[in-house]
């Protein structure tokens, strides 16, 4: 399935002149959609008994129902059913759903998803420049719109706070944004404070960024950095919280792309931000709403339509929240003219909706890829044929021989620098713990509600940095969890009660080279394996998310306070209060390393 843009046919007045052709009835349109209620994302209505015509790949007209009369081109009956423009993610990470481009394709087409914006920084941090340039290749092959908001913040912090496989300079960037036209953007800038506070380095990427006419996504947390963070170029951000903190960046001239995901995850942001719109009564004008980070298995649940409907159920009009999830993305990144919408000459990127707002079927570049919400012959023959990763991708994770996971006891008495968790797991606070001299770990486990966490460097690029420290409030009682997904530079994070467990599911990962697993009494119950950069399974969507689903129910045996994807984020040493990277404890703002136990 190749791809439809402004540039497949050459000259593009043929395209033009054809469409012009066909609107007018001087020629034949390859399919008319007829008998729908059409979805204005421009005007934000419903316009009842109308059809489409397309041609090349592309709408040719709106014209009422009933005005083809007949002839070579083939038609389709929506029987009164809503057509609306595919929804378009203006951010997302595809290594969060564990699979490739090419795989992601497939959920997000049946969720009437029809072109994502993705920020690769999790491959950037494994493999550099390398590893962007594949996720493009993937993307390319990909039978979905994809295009790049450049990974601006790799690694996320300094290298003697954390170290990553990547180090994206200004230089790096810059070439990246004049190789690839798919790259429209810079991605989140999550080094909010340095940029806050004026970092060489930091305002040197934004530059590469601005100087070449491209718009810089944002993320960042706490009012008091939002002036200073839009004054140094960053316009838009989905990490509004709540319903304040909204408010500010809008009034910062800084585009909303309003979270939602499942509710058990940190990503469900929207039900407190959009109250800025049904509270505090801003316009939607500057607003979207995006998915963020989905495993395969929240993928095919909790698409961008199902964050749609969550607007609906937050107060939009349906019409509201589809232009919200269609066309103000893409008039955010320059290409209202060319997606999210039913005008003339667009994409013929259409989803076909019942009355509650679920997609039925899907038109990718006027192909029915999605009928009656199942994957149609072209697009599992598309799906069938997947990019293939260079070698080196199935060789990221590099361990020394031996590595200790766990503290030694302390024989004396200590105060101990503890990550405490807590939902929805964004935010970790910073514990203070005094403890007493112990015949065991289990006496301070028992009497604290303790366990070890500890970070293990897998790039190869130090000489093994192992961090290890305590977290309070995980509840995990038993065996030990693990994953190669620790954000943002990717190093093994494991969670235990012991350190044979602990030594268990980091050799599984090493075995697998990257996974997220689960183990009790020696064995490994549950896995995800992920061979590519240590991020990414090469099987389909579905496969990854049975795989997915029984990780989740051990996980949740195990009894885990917060989901695999809120602990994967233990060591984003970016975001308040401390985090564990494989330098050590790191407390956020202070950007400061301190010792797990200090004298009492």
């Amino acid at each position: 399935m190749a791809r439809v843009t402004r540039f497949s046919v050459s000259p593009l007045s043929a395209m033009t002149r054809r469409l012009a052709d066909v609107a007018s009835g001087r020629r034949e349109p390859d399919l008319v959609i007829t008998g729908t209620r059409a979805l204005s994302t421009y005007s934000e209505r419903i316009l009842d008994n109308r059809e489409i015509w397309i041609a090349g790949g592309r709408i040719a007209a709106m014209h009422p129902a009933g005005t083809y009369k007949g002839g070579a081109a083939k038609t389709y009956d929506a029987r009164g059913a809503i057509l609306a423009p595919g929804l378009v993610d203006p951010h997302i990470h595809v290594e969060s759903s564990m699979v490739t481009a090419c795989a992601y394709a497939e959920a997000a087409l049946l969720n009437g998803t029809t072109t994502i914006f993705c920020d690769s920084h999790e491959i950037g941090n494994v493999m550099d420049v390398a590893g962007v340039e594949a996720m493009l290749e993937d993307a390319r092959q990909a039978p979905l719109s994809i295009f790049l908001t450049v990974p601006s913040t790799v690694p996320a912090t300094s290298p003697e706070l954390e170290t990553a496989g990547g180090d994206l300079t200004p230089e790096k960037i810059a070439k990246l944004f004049d190789s690839w036209p798919e790259a429209v953007a810079l991605g989140e800038k999550m080094d909010f404070v340095p940029v806050a506070m004026g970092d060489p380095r930091s305002h040197a990427i934004i530059a590469a960024s601005l100087e070449r006419g491209r718009p810089v996504s944002g993320h960042v947390y706490g009012r008091e950095f939002v002036a200073a963070y839009a004054a140094s170029g960053i316009t838009d951000t989905h990490e509004a919280i709540d319903r304040e903190i909204a408010n500010d960046l809008l009034e910062a001239g800084i585009w909303l792309f309003l979270r939602g995901g499942p509710p058990t995850t940190p990503w469900h942001s929207l039900p407190e931000a959009i109250k800025v719109i049904t509270e505090l009564g801003a316009s939607h004008k500057r607003i979207a709403v995006c998915t963020d980070d989905r495993d395969a298995d929240d993928l095919l649940v909790f698409g961008l339509d199902w964050v749609t409907r969550e607007a609906i159920k937050a107060g939009m009009t349906p019409e509201q929240a589809w232009s919200m999830g269609s066309l103000h993305g893409a008039t955010r990144f320059g290409l209202g003219e060319e997606i999210g919408g039913l005008g003339g000459g667009r994409r013929a990127d259409l989803v076909l909706l019942d009355d509650d707002m679920k997609p039925v079927n899907t038109w990718y570049g006027g192909e029915l890829v999605v009928e009656d919400r199942k994957v149609t012959p072209i697009l599992d023959e598309a799906l069938s044929a997947p990019y293939r990763y260079p070698e080196a991708a199935y060789s990221t994770v590099k361990l020394p021989k031996t590595v200790k996971l766990t503290p030694d006891l302390p024989t004396k008495k200590v105060l101990a620098h503890a990550i405490r968790t807590e939902l929805p797991g964004i935010t970790l606070p910073h514990e203070r713990i005094i403890l007493e001299p112990a015949n065991d770990w289990q006496d301070h486990f028992d009497r604290h509600d303790l366990c070890f966490v500890s970070v293990v460097e897998r790039h190869g690029k130090s000489a093994g940095n192992v961090a290890q420290g305590l977290l309070s409030n995980f509840n995990l009682k038993k065996g030990a969890v693990a994953s190669s997904v620790g954000h943002d530079s990717h190093n093994i994070i494991i969670a235990g009660t012991n350190e044979a467990d602990m030594q268990v599911a980091l050799d599984a990962i090493a075995e697998k080279q990257g996974g997220v697993c689960v183990v009790m009494d020696s064995k490994v119950t549950a896995m995800v394996p992920l061979p590519v950069a240590g991020l990414l399974s090469d099987k389909r969507v579905h496969e990854v998310a049975e795989e997915v689903k029984a990780l989740k129910i051990e996980w949740q045996k195990a009894g885990c306070t917060i989901p695999y994807m809120g602990f994967n984020l233990i060591p984003l040493s970016v975001i308040p209060e401390i985090r564990i990277t494989d330098k050590g404890l790191v407390l956020v703002p202070e950007m400061e390393i301190v010792p797990l136990f200090e004298d009492a």
